[in-house]
């Protein structure tokens, strides 16, 4: 039985100055389009949301090594105050109102297809480098410690900027603790992005359905999917030129080489960092990466969230 926007919510991850600045503007669509749906934020800097009515900021600590997969624990959070929730990339924006949708139990994304085509096209092409080549063992890898065929006509290549996890029956929390254990394996193998390969074997092997829906009515903005209807013909530049404007402001990288040159060092050492950490809890408490609790931002609504 699908579930109508009644029982709907929203939720996205977002870390660091950046995608906090870009969660501001995405929580004041909400506000403004969806105006009776609660919006959760997963985040480390939930003071930053002070202002905006409609959020529930949960503090957050990232577990991985990257925060790419960190978006499971918001959908564990936002399960606790709807049936379904929409995730949504912090640097998507929300450009209508939105309309009544209605979503089956399971998956439900908005681009998504047999994995097995994505495959061929990504990782059989001649001459591979041996960076695909890697990559491509790392996910051969996670298939097997799940038992899942990457062939199968069931997995899908899930497009996670924009989709909607629906509760069935409790399967919905078997499908983010599999995704869990698999995010943590990758990132012990030196895979720290592309949560659509464990999304894909998670849900495959717990039995969590995944459905294609174009979601008709949602007037959304995502700088790539946007660039790709300019070039089709299916937009203008013209069309939504401002949501470009202002991610482009957040997002300019520093001018200066100097600042440049720090950045790409700073980001170097963090990643190192992280994956020692990773590598070390994952061998002696790995439930600290997979299965907690974060906590709602003192700011926040603290009751805004059941008790488990």
């Amino acid at each position: 039985m699908a579930q109508s926007n009644s029982q709907f919510c929203f939720c996205t991850a977002a870390f660091g100055d950046k995608y906090v600045r870009l969660a501001q503007l995405l929580a004041a669509d909400l506000r403004q389009f969806a105006p009776n749906q609660p919006f959760l934020i997963l985040t480390d800097l939930p003071e930053r949301f002070r202002d905006h009515a409609n959020v529930i900021a949960v503090q957050h600590w990232c577990r991985g090594v990257q925060a790419y997969h960190e978006r499971r624990f918001a959908l564990q959070q936002a399960l606790r105050l709807a049936d379904a929730v929409m995730y949504l990339d912090a640097d998507v924006r929300i450009c209508a109102p939105v309309p009544a949708l209605t979503f089956a139990p399971g998956l439900t994304a908005r681009s998504c297809g047999e994995l097995r085509k994505h495959w061929q096209e990504q990782f059989e092409r001649p001459n591979p480098s041996a960076s695909s080549q890697r990559k491509k063992q790392i996910i051969e890898a996670m298939a097997r410690k799940v038992d899942v065929d990457l062939y199968a006509p069931d997995v899908k290549f899930i497009n996670e900027f924009l989709f909607v996890v629906t509760a069935q029956a409790g399967r919905e929390q078997e499908f983010l603790r599999l995704w869990g254990e698999l995010a943590i394996y990758a990132d012990t193998l030196g895979l720290h992005q592309h949560p659509t390969y464990a999304m894909a074997l998670a849900a495959v092997k717990s039995g969590f359905p995944v459905h294609h829906s174009e979601m008709a009515g949602l007037d959304f903005f995502d700088d790539r999917i946007e660039t790709i209807r300019i070039r089709k013909g299916q937009s203008t530049p013209d069309a939504k030129a401002h949501y470009f404007r202002e991610q482009s402001q957040i997002e300019q990288a520093p001018k200066t080489r100097v600042g440049r040159l720090r950045r790409v060092g700073s980001r170097r050492i963090s990643l190192a960092y992280h994956r020692l950490r990773v590598r070390l809890i994952a061998a002696l408490f790995p439930a600290l990466l997979i299965d907690y609790q974060p906590r709602v931002g003192q700011n926040q609504r603290s009751t805004a969230l059941p008790s488990s």
